[in-house]
């Protein structure tokens, strides 16, 4: 990210460029400041929600780089002008929608779902998803609608995802080890990076799901990652911290070329580290499918890209292209899965472990649940485990992956709220606001699980947006299953396999988040585990059986 020199920067070189223009063409677009949109007879009555006054061209541009990181600027705007729905407008034509209200956000996604269906195009989305051609960033099309069914039909259905579950098992299985290899190494416990393990379990199901294996490289014989592996996570977070990060150049296309912000050189480095690691695979298995033997098109696939591959239409041809197959992969799968469930952990535990009644209170669900310390937790015991489950619904409610849900942009003029949207406005609804809102929330601020309790919930999607998790609607994610699995057996494994305290000399666990547009836990979790299961079955999970 940028820092504030680069910021300071970038505001006087806008200006300089700007300042010339302004002052001549100022008087004539006094009028445009509290100006009504005229594309329909209905906008001349209905008004705007309430916002800034925007400059002439720039919108409230300014205001947005004087006042970074952007989520906090909105949500402060939103507080003094005392609103649960505001409109800014950046650049000349761009209304940004922040929705902060649970019933006004359920009226877009909901009553409205279909006109508010597309996504704003910008450099760094066009980036990641090659030109459009996934399911999360590609607008309302033929395109995306192809793509969503092979989502929903081929990748992400039940049935699939039982067939993989052998293979989420073994990272499972895999996690536990590489835990007790670092937390047994003294005999008493050992303090464990729990980012590290989290985010390397998630990484490890998606490439064993995907490509049939846990290592891009050689991996680590303690069952962690290797360079290749920490490259990889690395790049989906980078990735994640940019895409509509309020770019300049996004907001004045006739900047972008220049990348003001340097978002697109960035995420194109991102970008060449994934294409480093996936392509040679990919290359691979299309060659195999398609110009090999003839008879290997009729093999069983063994994982998700032979199903991707395989795929055909109706006259027998290859459904997919090569480039709709790498942007579905890393896109749709990687970009879209390794977020929520690790960072969902990762602030869960540090939350129980400052309120270590609550670990007393999961790990005994869980021991009552599997029922002896000689077996391990399956996804089969999720939906007898809601306290474990209201544990990541407050960690995704309190502590959300970033401040707003991806955009969602109108395809026509709509009303919401009793407020004109005009076409083609980005509506954000805000992560931070709707799971602190304190009309929704008693005591907003703090983390008590209790609270989803009587919804007896077995899954983490939150379809009344009183917090986001998957969204819901025509762009809601798919794949809640298998994000509720994986962030279940992720904090259920840790929790059931190993008694966590804090460090010693540490009072408490620092629950600050990060600077700029990181939300993330600004520094990761670092916690004593001990073993606390019988030791044979530790030793049970020998390497060979976890290698992919």
């Amino acid at each position: 990210m940028e820092g504030s020199n680069h910021e300071a920067s970038l505001l006087v070189m806008i200006f300089f460029m700007l300042l010339l223009v302004i002052s001549v063409i100022k008087y004539l677009f006094h009028k445009i400041m509290d100006e009504k949109p005229h594309s329909s007879n209905a906008a001349v009555l209905v008004p705007l929600p309430p916002g800034p006054s925007p400059w002439p061209i720039l919108g409230c541009i300014p205001e947005m780089l004087r006042n970074r990181p952007t989520y906090k600027w909105i949500h402060t705007l939103m507080k003094e002008l005392d609103t649960d729905i505001a409109c800014i407008r950046l650049g000349t034509s761009t209304h940004v929608i922040s929705v902060t209200s649970p019933e006004i956000a359920r009226e877009f996604l909901k009553k409205h779902d279909k006109v508010f269906a597309s996504r704003p195009l910008t450099g760094v989305t066009r980036l990641i998803s090659r030109d459009y051609k996934e399911t999360a960033f590609a607008p309302w099309s033929d395109q995306w609608k192809k793509m969503r069914r092979v989502l929903v039909s081929n990748v992400l259905n039940r049935s699939t995802l039982a067939w993989l579950l052998p293979k989420r098992t073994q990272e499972a299985d895999n996690l536990v080890r590489f835990v007790y290899n670092h937390s047994s190494a003294k005999g008493e416990g050992e303090v464990v990076n729990v980012r590290i393990a989290a985010q390397q379990y998630i990484g490890g199901v998606m490439r064993k799901m995907m490509f049939g294996k846990r290592y891009f490289g050689e991996g680590k014989e303690d069952g962690g990652p290797g360079r290749e592996e920490e490259e990889h996570v690395e790049a989906v977070i980078v990735m994640l911290l940019h895409i509509y990060a309020f770019s300049v150049s996004d907001f004045l296309p006739w900047l972008r070329w220049l990348d003001l912000d340097g978002h697109q050189r960035i995420v194109g480095k991102a970008v060449k580290v994934m294409k480093k690691l996936h392509d040679p695979i990919i290359k691979d298995r299309i060659r195999e499918w398609r110009e090999g033997d003839p008879s290997i098109s009729r093999r069983t696939p063994n994982d998700l890209l032979d199903v991707l591959v395989s795929l055909k239409d109706s006259d027998g041809t290859p459904l997919l292209s090569d480039d709709e197959i790498r942007a579905q992969i890393m896109q749709d799968l990687f970009l879209a899965a390794i977020d929520n469930p690790y960072n969902a952990t990762e602030w869960a535990l540090s939350e129980m472990l400052n309120q270590p009644e609550m670990l007393e209170k999961a790990t005994k669900e869980i021991d009552r649940v599997v029922g002896n310390k000689t077996t391990l937790l399956q996804e089969s015991h999720i939906p007898q485990l809601p306290y474990l489950i209201a544990c990541l619904r407050e960690a995704l409610r309190l502590h959300p992956v970033t401040p707003f849900n991806v955009p969602h942009v109108s395809i026509a003029d709509c009303t919401v709220a009793g407020y004109f949207i005009p076409k083609g406005s980005s509506v954000l609804l805000g992560r931070f606001g709707l799971g602190h809102n304190p009309n929704v929330w008693d005591q907003p601020l703090r983390f008590n699980p209790d609270r989803h309790l009587p919804e007896k919930r077995r899954d983490l999607s939150e379809t009344e947006l009183r917090f986001i998790s998957f969204t819901t609607g025509r762009r809601g994610c798919v794949g809640v299953e298998l994000g509720t699995n994986m962030a279940v057996m992720l904090l259920g494994r840790l929790l059931q396999g190993f008694t966590w305290t804090i460090p010693e000399g540490m009072e408490s666990i620092d629950l600050s988040s990060g600077e700029g547009n990181s939300i993330f836990k600004a520094k990761p979790l670092y916690a004593h585990a001990t073993p606390r299961l019988n030791p044979s079955l530790y030793l049970s999970l020998s390497p060979t059986s976890a290698l992919g």
